[in-house]
């Protein structure tokens, strides 16, 4: 893998030979990777409706939130706090329809940030004749409303959420499906992730990997899951290709 540092600590590696604005899909992330939630909105919707529709009071203190999904995140959280799991199996679908009407009541108190360099990068990829979509945690509905409170909705086609997935791989593994009904069977399809759960997901369905350290994670610790591009930020990425033309 080749690093190339640049100024503001800035950094790129590029797997030797992958071009990575060359891919005929891509699957972006969204919490972390297109952007940031400065609020409590989709955090607080867990345990409100989880006490609404079932009575029993949860907390996600402790559970690992980054690259997780909401069901798992949900079902992690009800065990966690000894809801039965008669309970959460009877109640499931109840759950995630109030979680989807907490956050669409209040989607305009959202308080979001673009991570660097997103909006050029989609314009960057479209004007290349990428196929863009969105393989993430979020339920589609919530997945949704973030992106377009972003102002980022019209870059996206379709999508794979947690709804019916609770495990990341299998999600990215029907957005993939998706992307190649509108690409093409022999689609390239390449995930953009903040995470090594997004990059352990691209590998178990054989895709490339953009990792970019906009989230939790840092460039040193993305890197060594191996991504065929690790990048700083989104910017950093499109201003080292800019720069090397």
């Amino acid at each position: 893998m080749l690093t190339f540092p640049s100024t503001n600590e800035a950094r790129v590696a590029i797997e030797p030979g992958f071009a990575w604005d060359a891919q005929d899909a891509y699957l972006f992330d969204i919490d972390g990777t297109l952007l940031r939630t400065r609020d409590r909105i989709h955090v607080d919707s867990f345990a409100s409706s989880v006490h609404r529709v079932t009575g029993f009071e949860i907390t996600l203190a402790g559970i690992l939130l980054h690259g997780s999904t909401d069901t798992a995140i949900l079902r992690e959280a009800c065990h966690q706090a000894g809801v039965p799991a008669e309970v959460l199996e009877a109640n499931t679908e109840a759950i995630l329809e109030a979680m989807r009407h907490a956050v669409t009541e209040r989607r305009h108190e959202f308080d979001l940030i673009r991570m660097p360099g997103v909006e050029p990068v989609l314009a960057h990829l479209a004007r290349r004749g990428a196929l863009l979509g969105v393989a993430t945690g979020n339920l589609e509905m919530i997945g949704w409303i973030k992106v377009e409170e972003a102002g980022l909705r019209q870059w996206f086609r379709f999508g794979g959420f947690s709804d019916h997935f609770p495990i990341r791989s299998e999600l990215v593994g029907h957005a993939a499906a998706k992307a190649r009904e509108l690409a093409g069977g022999g689609a390239s399809i390449c995930v953009v992730g903040d995470t090594p759960r997004d990059i352990e997901a691209a590998r178990a369905n054989f895709l490339s990997v953009i990792a970019v350290a906009t989230g939790r994670y840092s460039f040193d610790e993305l890197q060594a899951c191996q991504p065929e591009v690790c990048a700083t930020s989104l910017a950093d990425l499109l201003a080292h290709t800019q720069a090397a033309q």
